[in-house]
């Protein structure tokens, strides 16, 4: 049976690889993409998703936005320019959308999708939690009507913006720690998952064929490969986002523990930590998954698959 799929995100370069995956597999239908502030500002990430579905021939998705400010803070920074470029895409030569929002209340939106799919309902957000933090508060009665809720977000061992923070969590905490705490059960793809699978420039390599497909994605890919290189001394990438998103599709693909997992929103040196408990002990009740390991080889080989037939199908 077909899932049906709903997609809360930023665009991002990571988020499009993502989005790409979920339009290119047969396992999920898309029923509607939310956009967040994160990545970039709310005004571009929203641009962005319509740009890409207008580009993937996916009009008929529709797209709502969502919240550009956090769900209790002041917004202190948005992404980091020198990962995701000025637009968010790496400057990708890609259009103006001619399709516009549905909706600028992307709780509503995501409300709506969820109590009318006649299918199970994946939910996936792969930017901050900011839009879900307001579901949860606007519309509790569709909480317990999503089959399943994978996050690319959070880490266990060790940060990314800061020594113990991931960004999607540090951007706004305080919109997480609600979600946790909510009662939807969380599959918490962080980090310790997305930083152990390389994904080498190599791998992209067929992009360089000309298409229409290759010529966009290449592009974005090489500016997020350029700004890994200055990271890390090694022209590859982690597609966090991407990796989410697999775990969406094919649930269990990782290695997953029960936990009960929580935020800091205060703490001097670890605001933005997702502390994660897999003792489970005194008492205390897993609310989530953390995803531990995954077959790198086996993930890439249905990332290339289905991105490579999705770059087909454009001609």
């Amino acid at each position: 049976m077909t899932r049906a799929l709903l997609i809360d995100t930023d665009p991002g370069i990571d988020d499009a690889v993502a989005i790409a995956l979920a339009l290119g597999s047969p396992e999920v239908n898309v029923i509607g993409i939310s956009t967040v502030g994160g990545n970039s500002g709310l005004a571009a990430t929203t641009n962005n998703a319509l740009r890409l579905l207008e580009f993937f021939g996916r009009t008929d998705i529709p797209v709502a936005s969502g919240y550009d400010e956090p769900y209790r803070r002041a917004k202190t920074e948005t992404g980091y320019e020198p990962v995701h470029g000025h637009d968010g895409l790496g400057g990708v030569d890609l259009p103006a959308p001619t399709i516009k929002v549905v909706s600028t209340d992307a709780p509503a939106f995501l409300a709506d999708k969820i109590r009318n799919s006649p299918d199970p309902v994946t939910l996936v957000a792969i930017g901050p939690l900011t839009n879900i933090a307001h579901l949860v508060d606007q519309h509790p009665d569709v909480i317990p009507m999503i089959d399943r809720f994978v996050i690319m977000g959070g880490a266990a061992r060790t940060g990314n913006v800061t020594p113990v923070a991931e960004f999607n969590i540090w951007h706004d905490p305080e919109a997480a720690k609600r979600v946790f705490a909510s009662g939807l059960v969380t599959v918490m793809v962080g980090l310790d998952v997305t930083h152990s699978v390389k994904t080498h420039e190599s791998l992209w390599n067929w992009l360089k064929d000309c298409s229409k497909f290759g010529k966009v994605f290449d592009h974005i890919l090489t500016s997020y490969t350029n700004t890994y290189e200055t990271f890390y001394g090694e022209r590859m990438t982690h597609q966090h986002d991407a990796l989410a998103m697999a775990e969406a599709i094919w649930p269990n693909l990782m290695v997953l523990e029960p936990a009960h997992i929580d935020v800091e929103c205060s703490g001097e040196l670890t605001t933005g930590m997702t502390v994660t408990d897999t003792r489970l002990r005194n008492g205390v009740k897993s609310n989530g998954f953390v995803a531990w390991t995954i077959d790198g080889d086996d993930f890439h080989a249905k990332l290339m698959s289905r991105l490579s037939a999705l770059a087909k199908s454009l001609g």
